[in-house]
């Protein structure tokens, strides 16, 4: 066990931070069941109490005791508990064992609860929410005392002292070597760049060294409050290949870094010498490019959705194997959904069913292929509808955006398909901070799932996909506890997932119609379905093909597309 005072120096943490009336910057954590909470949210509270937490320390059970006992005693008062050394499994079974109440946040990097300044487990600290300041900090056997003065306004109780604290001394993460040039700026460039650069997506661009060093409060905000890299998914639930999380460790270094005064050091600037290129279409010049019909958005008011119609300029059947979507005007241009509809002479305008969708384009997306022998069926003739959202941004602009289809040269062995959970009855109560709701359908065939995407607006606030088996059990497919409407990922299966006939996927969102939730445009509101942004949706995509008999009917080809269970 390293002394604690060396782990708090590596984070900036000077004895200072053990004081009170020092300021709680704001972070954002998951606990061990899941579920995101983030310190600032809880403004509407009076208080907040944050205990550290540590598996074997035997005067955890005790401090957990007390923390329960002022649970129950005192409202408009939050209650979180901080573990920088234990996994969520450990932390979920001794919760159990010992009678957690209370969240127990997963610290996994280290830089909370060393930013805290706990040097022990069972230290707690009381945080007024009036102005982020610590109150009070000592053992969880005074917090009584200190709730009171808190809460009754009174002059700030006396700090406790590390010395009053019995728990066992935490050990943080081995520090990390931190360098400019052979750590920041290859884990920025790598992680970073690509929508942080000149065209990117990112508001600026990470050129230089300099640049890193004026923004490096900026990041550091944005890590700890999760805010990036843009990533919602909980690591407990499936594997997935467009993962763009940092592991512990990179968070640990980066923010240690920063927190050291983000020295430069010696050796080169990569960040300067990076020489990439940035492709127009990121899969190379398509097959087919279609100029979505221009349109002109206003520099204010409400644009209803457009649905631009263009015919399939081909003559001749083509398989897709991939399409982008180039915007016009990224900050009018909120999404787009593509579908086609089948040439039939016959019907009604020319035009039979819908056949089928060629992706679309959302804040963050990235081109990706379909998966490998899978394609999409664009018959010649078809029509191509666009659902077009504008959002006006204070300026008129018009917007031309393009289709960039990509064929395969031969037909491939399989249709891609998949389905959407859809419910447009859903009502969130006025002031409602955590409301859910559900869809489910029931697969009639064996199906190989590739990926989920989950889609709510501004309310949004968490969303998971669960498979309920035909067997009984039950399997998370997707969780996404901190929901982003800003970052509307599909999240892509590493490997892809295998559903008998007869399992329920059942979709699930959860909404924060609260007075604390910033983006919220109206609390006091029932919220209804609707396309427009202030209002709601329950939506959920599910893509994926259907297996053949052979591919299932023994044991073999089963295991061979089951592959892990989404929870190892």
């Amino acid at each position: 066990m390293r002394h604690t005072a060396i782990a708090l120096a590596l984070f900036g943490w000077s004895a200072l931070a053990l004081d009170v009336e020092h300021r709680v910057d704001n972070f954002e954590l998951l606990d061990h069941a899941g579920a995101a909470h983030e310190l600032h949210y809880l403004s509407d509270m009076r208080a907040v109490v944050l205990m550290s937490h540590a598996n074997a320390c035997p005067a955890q059970a005790d401090a957990v005791a007390a923390l329960n006992a002022a649970r129950e005693t005192y409202d408009g008062v939050a209650f979180l508990m901080v573990n920088s050394v234990n996994d969520r499994g450990e932390i979920a079974e001794r919760a159990g064992e010992i009678g957690v109440a209370s969240p127990v946040l997963l610290d996994e990097a280290g830089i909370v609860g060393a930013s805290l300044g706990f040097t022990h487990a069972a230290e707690a600290l009381v945080v007024r929410t009036n102005d982020w300041r610590v109150a009070w900090r000592g053992a969880p056997g005074g917090l009584a005392n200190a709730l009171e003065a808190v809460l009754a306004e009174s002059a700030t109780p006396a700090a406790g002292t590390v010395a009053a604290v019995t728990g066992c001394e935490i050990a943080y993460p081995d520090a990390p070597v931190v360098s400019y040039s052979d750590t920041i700026a290859p884990l920025l460039a790598d992680n970073c760049v690509t929508c942080h650069r000149q065209g990117g997506i990112g508001p600026w661009a990470m050129t230089d060294y300099n640049m890193i060093w004026g923004f490096s409060p900026m990041i550091r905000e944005v890590i700890r409050t999760r805010r990036m890299p843009p990533w919602h998914a909980d690591p407990a639930y499936g594997h997935f290949a467009n993962d763009r999380s940092l592991e512990p460790e990179e968070v640990r270094a980066l923010v240690s870094w920063i927190e050291a005064g983000s020295p430069r050091g010696d050796g080169p600037d990569p960040l300067a010498e990076l020489d990439r290129e940035w492709p127009t279409w990121g899969l190379g010049e398509p097959d087919l490019v279609i100029d979505i019909p221009p349109y002109e958005v206003p520099a204010s008011g409400v644009v209803e959705y457009q649905y631009p119609r263009v015919l399939n300029p081909l003559d001749r059947d083509v398989w897709v194997r991939a399409t982008e979507i180039l915007p016009g005007d990224r900050q009018a241009l909120h999404h787009v959904i593509t579908r086609f509809y089948t040439p039939n002479p016959e019907a009604e305008g020319g035009f039979g069913r819908r056949g089928g969708g060629l992706g679309g384009y959302v804040p963050g997306s990235v081109v990706r292929e379909y998966p490998p022998e899978t394609g999409t069926l664009l018959p010649a003739g078809a029509r191509i509808v666009f659902q077009m959202h504008y959002t006006p941004y204070g300026k008129a602009i018009t917007d031309g955006s393009k289709l960039g289809i990509y064929l395969h040269d031969e037909p491939p062995k399989h249709q891609l398909g998949g389905t959407t959970l859809v419910n447009t009855k859903i009502r969130i109560p006025p002031h409602a901070k955590a409301h859910s709701e559900s869809k489910s359908e029931v697969l009639e065939r064996d199906v190989l799932v590739y990926s989920l995407l989950p889609h709510a607006h501004y309310r949004g606030k968490a969303s998971d996909f669960v498979a309920h088996y035909p067997d009984g059990s039950s399997e998370v497919l997707l969780s996404v506890p901190n929901y982003d409407f800003n970052w509307q990922t599909s999240y892509v299966l590493r490997d892809p997932k295998m559903l008998p006939a007869g399992t329920r996927i059942v979709h699930t969102t959860t909404w924060d119609n609260s007075a604390q939730n910033p983006a919220n445009p109206d609390p006091g509101r029932e919220v209804p379905w609707g396309q427009q942004s202030w209002d709601e949706m329950l939506f959920g995509a599910v893509s994926f093909r259907y297996l053949e008999a052979e591919e299932t009917d023994s044991s073999e080809g089963f295991a061979r597309f089951q592959g892990s269970p989404a929870g190892e």
